[in-house]
């Protein structure tokens, strides 16, 4: 059986036995006209007035957006949300890139991200996480930590956050809340976000949203300093949109969840010996660091001892900015990598990252294809593999003629689920 992988921009395609099990999101056509859906969205929002009867003439204004690592369609949205507010001069008008700990955009990432006439008719600027002149303090979070935001958002007249729902893997969705905690927060308080405590919680996982310790965290910042707009929107495989949630921060993006979480949840009957996966393609995989997300949705379906395979392109390389890198070479073994990060006197930013994929490869072998050279992906502690049929021919002889087999076509887009009595443990 043939079956097609979202990987790069052009995606990758696989033969796999007869038997295989495809696991995907339910199939929603995008919205035929989608200016049209997002301006109702604007206009007839949830839980709050119309965007623009908020918006005075006079109010400096930040539109929050997330970094190039993600899909969100913000040359259609941010060209949409400032046509409404075509009352408001655009010298009062600033995009804030929402980096968290990522790299800077480039001006032509700009350009690929939002459009050219935004970026040249509209400020547009990154944030700095490790910058303490970028940033102000708002308060005092009960996670232990100061909360520091981006300044130019918080001095704001009146803030917008935009952004993509979708599964993940330790804040249980997407949207919503992350795109203020950690998009535009300072670097100590994203570290204390992403503490092996807050990680490790068996409550930080896909599509939880109950007691989840880094939902509870980023509600609480975001509220010392709450946006007064928010605009999500889900895709679909294509990128196409799917669905618009506007208007109060938590009601909108609860709805946005509860949407996503219908048509992405898929329950298997059993675990599988082994599991193939993508990162959803471009943008997602355009790291090593992102492809964790893809090696987190098939670690949650594969056997104990089984094998996950990952196709993610890694155009960008592991990335080579923050301490993904560098933490991995650390150690010798993910157990010793476990038991450095589980340390309370150890800190390092991009912890978080590895904390997740040692956790995986203490259940299974992760073998990655991707653009990389084959030592760098040695070097992550993982497996390099150059052809994913060829892999599974090879993975016969440990697991038998009969070897189960699962496929995630669209990676994280796609929440597995068995049910069992006892869960994976996320430590």
């Amino acid at each position: 059986m043939k079956t097609t992988l979202l990987y790069g921009q052009h995606g990758l395609s696989i033969e796999v036995p007869d038997h295989a099990v495809l696991v995907e999101p339910h199939d929603i056509p995008g919205i035929k006209h989608e200016e049209q859906a997002v301006i109702e969205a604007l206009r007839n929002p949830i839980g709050s007035p119309a965007l623009r009867s908020m918006v005075k003439a006079t109010d400096r204004v930040a539109i929050v957006i997330s970094d190039i690592t993600r899909p969100t369609p913000n040359h259609k949205l941010v060209p949409w949300i400032i046509q409404e507010l075509g009352h408001v001069p655009l010298e009062q008008i600033t995009i804030i890139n929402g980096t968290g700990t990522h790299r800077d955009q480039t001006r032509e990432e700009f350009v690929q991200m939002l459009g050219s006439w935004v970026v040249e008719n509209v400020r547009v600027i990154n944030h700095h996480c490790q910058n303490a002149q970028e940033l102000v303090k708002v308060g005092d979070s009960r996670f232990g930590c100061e909360a520091y935001l981006n300044k130019e958002y918080v001095e704001a007249d009146f803030r917008i956050v935009t952004g993509f729902i979708e599964p993940h893997f330790f804040a249980g969705f997407s949207g919503g809340c992350k795109g203020i905690m950690p998009g535009i927060a300072g670097l100590d308080t994203i570290m204390s976000f992403h503490n092996a405590r807050m990680i490790g919680n068996p409550l930080s996982t896909w599509g939880n949203m109950v007691n989840n310790p880094l939902q509870e965290m980023a509600r609480e910042i975001n509220l010392m300093c709450k946006p007064e707009f928010l605009l999500n929107v889900t895709l679909n495989g294509k990128k196409e949109i799917t669905g618009v949630f506007a208007g109060e921060l938590f009601a909108a993006h609860a709805e946005g969840c509860a949407f996503a979480k219908e048509h992405a949840m898929v329950r298997c009957e059993e675990r599988f010996d082994v599991v193939i996966t993508s990162n959803s393609g471009y943008p997602l995989d355009q790291n090593l660091y992102q492809a964790v997300k893809g090696m987190s949705a098939a670690h949650q379906i594969v056997k104990q001892g089984g094998a996950i395979l990952c196709a993610a392109e890694c155009s960008d390389g592991i990335p080579n900015h923050g301490n993904y890198a560098k933490i991995l070479r650390s150690a010798d073994t993910p157990q010793q990598l476990l038991a450095m990060i589980e340390d309370p006197s150890y800190q390092m930013f991009d912890q978080w990252q590895v904390q997740k994929q040692a956790v995986i490869q203490t259940w299974a072998d992760v073998y990655v294809q991707s653009s990389l050279p084959d030592e760098e992906i040695r070097s992550a502690m993982l497996k390099p593999m150059h052809d994913i049929t060829d892999k599974l021919k090879e993975l016969q002889h440990i697991y038998g003629e009969n070897m189960s087999v699962a496929v995630l076509p669209q990676g994280p887009l796609t929440i597995p689920y068995v049910d069992e009595k006892q869960p994976i443990p996320s430590v």
